[in-house]
């Protein structure tokens, strides 16, 4: 079996931190032979989908053979793991992708789900789980809300790690101008929710595989700040599932699947769902390093099952 994971440049990779890696080491444990490319090295001629790749052998990190051409076709299984911006390069290697999926071959994630799927949008899906929320441009919408909130976080709706999601109280100071300044003039939408102070007691990401929950983290904020992303300094520890979050992840589940979504990380606060994070999610180097319990591996397994 061939498998091709679509990454950022691999010389770019920790791997010790790195669940793209992880899910590479694994797919080599599982003897299945492992490609790797950027989204620049694909390519269509006519109704034919190409690659040119490099085969990788992950031990010792990494040794990588000389580029070859490949059609996308030769491969089972296609991981989709570009990090974000979902820019313009990042659609284009979508539709590229569903030429081979038209082909035959498994895209993970689904193509046309990563395009659909904004994750900051893609949990409006769900709104009835998630905090009070709102996505808008116009300043007086979302000086209003802010007003009914009392204090509230501004998302970017491309951001990605905790980068550029603000705290401020509607009595801010200044408040009007730095709404002005996140939409562009009233010319970009911005998501705005209702703060929640539990995030100080932890943010979970819950790794969902093929529609059920493997492994969680709970990240905790680094002193002086409320966001919780491990790249920006937040601390993971070991957790388990409360009621209510297994409840979460059974509602958004056959969803997930239905929509070729195999492998997702979702991030719940205080019972409430935020995000749910469909392009690159990060979390099992970490699960493993919590639990010991070998998660790449299990999501893995799961692929090779669905593939039958």
């Amino acid at each position: 079996m061939k498998q091709l994971f679509v990454l950022d440049p691999i010389e770019l990779i920790n791997p010790a931190k790195d669940s793209s890696a992880a899910l590479i080491e694994a797919a080599y444990r599982a003897s299945i032979e492992v490609w790797v490319c950027t989204p620049a090295d694909l390519q269509a001629k006519g109704a034919k989908a190409g690659v040119v790749a490099r085969r990788i052998i992950p031990k010792p990190w990494m040794t990588l053979g000389e580029p070859k051409s490949n059609d996308l076709n030769k491969f089972q299984c296609i991981w989709m793991r570009k990090d974000p911006p979902v820019d313009e390069a990042f659609l284009y290697a979508t539709h590229l992708l569903e030429v081979a999926e038209r082909d035959g071959v498994l895209v993970l994630n689904k193509p046309a789900s990563l395009r659909a799927w904004n994750e900051k949008l893609g949990a409006l899906r769900f709104s009835k789980l998630m905090a009070p929320t709102l996505v808008a441009s116009r300043v007086n919408e979302l000086k209003e809300f802010a007003k009914e909130q009392g204090e509230v976080v501004l998302k970017p709706l491309g951001g990605k790690g905790g980068q550029g999601v603000i705290r401020v109280a509607e009595a801010a100071a200044g408040l009007e101008a730095l709404l002005e300044l996140i939409t562009s003039q009233e010319q970009m939408p911005v998501m705005m929710q209702k703060f929640l102070p539990k995030v100080i007691e932890g943010d979970k990401r819950i790794l969902l595989v093929n529609g059920e929950a493997l492994g969680a983290i709970n990240r905790l904020p680094k002193d002086g700040d409320f966001r919780s992303n491990l790249a920006l300094g937040g601390k993971a520890e070991a957790t388990v599932l409360s009621r209510r979050e297994k409840e979460i992840c059974e509602e958004l589940g056959s969803a997930l699947k239905r929509e070729g979504l195999f492998f997702v990380g979702i991030d719940v606060i205080g019972g409430m769902l935020s995000e749910i994070n469909v392009t690159s999610p990060t979390g099992i180097r970490e699960v493993e390093k919590l639990t010991n319990e070998p998660l790449a591996d299990k999501v893995i397994q799961c692929l090779l099952e669905d593939l039958g």
